[in-house]
């Protein structure tokens, strides 16, 4: 496996990616009716657009590709509320391959570009009842800080919790 940075032409695979990790891990989280209207065609634009906005190493998306294709990314950048902070905003790898270390690596190499961007201090952000996201996130240093928001994804009321560390 080896990790870089995306590229437009992957729009395509991480829309797929991302669809298929939010059908998995957010089932019994996350209505099913909106899951189920997940389209991969419909997310690549946009996941098009994110990549082809990269400033790096400020923002960006890392892939995560084996001889099979890509398997898992990571999307990275300031929150607009805050710039001197950096936001990691999706991590996600496929579900056949959880429990591997693929998202221990693609959070190890955005850790490091982050650093690259001279970043201090980064945040994410979990639904509170994502049990499996928290135990990832906490083995890999991170914390909840205590700041909490409502997501209405879906139709739903959905609590997110936080977490930061500090990078370096």
């Amino acid at each position: 496996m080896r990790i870089r940075q995306a590229w437009p032409d992957d729009a395509s695979a991480v829309a797929d990616v991302y669809v298929r990790c939010w059908r998995m891990a957010f089932a019994g989280l996350v209505p099913q009716h909106y899951l189920d209207a997940m389209d991969p065609v419909r997310e690549e634009s946009g996941w098009r657009t994110r990549i082809a906005e990269t400033r790096w190493p400020s923002s960006g998306v890392l892939v995560a590709e084996t001889e099979a294709g890509i398997i898992g990314f990571t999307s990275f950048g300031p929150p607009q509320e805050n710039p001197a902070l950096a936001e990691i905003g999706t991590l996600y790898a496929m579900p056949e391959v959880w429990g591997t270390g693929v998202g221990k690596q693609l959070m190890l190499s955005t850790l490091a570009t982050l650093g690259q961007a001279d970043y201090v201090q980064a945040t994410l952000w979990v639904l509170e009842d994502d049990e499996r996201a928290q135990c990832f996130y906490e083995a890999a240093g991170w914390r909840a800080d205590g700041a909490a928001v409502a997501d209405t994804t879906g139709g739903a009321s959905l609590n997110k919790l936080r977490y930061g560390r500090t990078l370096g």
